[in-house]
């Protein structure tokens, strides 16, 4: 079987099939899309159902090439036609994979909140625009001090594409860190967590704020890679042996679904508050998963 090759050789190939699945299905969205942008409606099903089949694809080569065990845990009662919100922490471009091979047609397709320089990413970000990804710029601090006329911007941006989403069931995916974790990052921010960098609040409060009376419930993923975080690289080449997922399902308090988080900083020092004691929570279930891991 194909994911008994030599490690090199298994790479090209899943990067290969990889590859073909973008190179079939982005043409096929295009059109789509096309189609969508000039008669307005009546094709968010069929997007629906590409993208669907899109993440099918990739789990079928994933299956042929890798050698992972799967851990996964907090399936049971998701809903194709819910609405989530999702959150999870974030180490690895395989986080992504992962994510989908589990939830595909289990919840609705997820959207994911984008760095904006990944729309330049050959064909998928052309892609991951025509499937409504907000794409947004995450400016610092210091650069927002210097460009004040860019603060707000990734909020209008969020906003509108929350707007577009209260149409069909839709899940908006968040992964609250904004980047990758690594030690440098981790070391630099000073971070509180022994696993996870400080969490960004901004972005699901405003999808909160957008469709919260839509969402039914919150999704909270944690990741663990026992044998190491892998790169992207390392994961096609099939070196990710076990993958533990936790998912718990998380009632929104209701008085943080339409609160003003950029005006009201009574509001925002709560929701901020709010998703610390998750981020606190989640450090700590990282660290029992790993110790189990490794007993």
């Amino acid at each position: 079987m194909l994911k008994y090759l030599p490690e090199r050789l298994l790479g090209v190939i899943a990067l290969t099939l990889l590859a073909l699945n973008v190179l079939f299905w982005t043409p096929i969205l295009f059109v789509f899309s096309f189609l969508k942008l000039i008669l307005r409606r009546g094709f968010d099903d069929a997007m629906q159902w590409l993208a669907a089949n899109w993440i099918a694809w990739n789990s079928r080569w994933m299956k042929l090439t890798q050698k992972t065990t799967w851990d996964v845990q907090g399936l049971e009662g998701l809903d194709p036609q819910g609405w989530y919100l999702v959150i999870s922490n974030h180490q690895s471009w395989a986080d992504i994979f992962v994510l989908q091979n589990i939830l595909n047609r289990r919840i609705p397709f997820m959207k994911f909140f984008l760095k904006h320089e990944l729309i330049w990413v050959p064909f998928m970000g052309l892609a991951w625009w025509a499937l409504g990804f907000p794409f947004l710029h995450r400016h610092s601090a210091e650069y927002l001090k210097k460009h004040p006329e860019q603060r707000g911007k990734d909020f209008e941006t969020t906003r509108k594409a929350c707007e577009q989403f209260s149409r069909v069931p839709t899940c908006v995916m968040n992964f609250l860190e904004g980047t990758r974790f690594t030690k440098e990052k981790h070391l630099a921010q000073h971070s509180p967590y022994r696993h996870l960098l400080k969490p960004k609040a901004g972005g699901i409060a405003l999808a909160l704020s957008a469709l919260g009376d839509k969402f039914d419930s919150l999704l909270n993923i944690t990741i663990v890679y026992p044998d190491g975080i892998p790169t992207f690289w390392g994961f096609l080449c099939g070196r990710v042996k076990r993958v533990i997922v936790r998912i718990s399902s998380i009632k929104i308090p209701q008085h943080f679904l339409r609160g003003d988080y950029e005006g009201d900083r009574e509001f925002q020092i709560a929701f901020q508050q709010w998703v610390q004691d998750l981020w606190q929570e989640k450090d700590e279930q990282m660290i029992q998963l790993l110790r189990e891991a490794e007993a």
